[in-house]
């Protein structure tokens, strides 16, 4: 069994620091796309457009660090403890 989890172990290890340097590029990225995001949400918001403001204020938070980047680091921080998991396992 250990034999057979060996790969497994070594694909989710190099999957999760993988995930985890993509991620670290994407924040950057995202946090700019988020602020202009906000900014054209406020902007629609002094031009008197409430309900296309909130959905904009929706998208920003969404592409903000807080919303899709943190799930894909839950889902990275997963995959590294799967990874973790299994090298425990083989080397027991």
């Amino acid at each position: 069994m250990k034999l057979l989890a060996a790969p497994f172990a070594l694909a989710l290890t190099i999957a999760a620091a993988l995930f985890s340097f993509i991620l670290s590029m994407s924040n950057v990225i995202f946090g700019i796309v988020s602020t202009i995001v906000f900014l054209a949400a406020t902007a629609l918001f002094i031009m008197g457009e409430p309900t296309s403001g909130i959905a904009f204020m929706g998208l920003a938070f969404l592409v903000s660090p807080f919303g899709i980047p943190a799930l894909a680091g839950w889902l990275a921080g997963k995959l590294g403890g799967a990874g973790g998991a299994l090298r425990a396992f083989i080397f027991s």
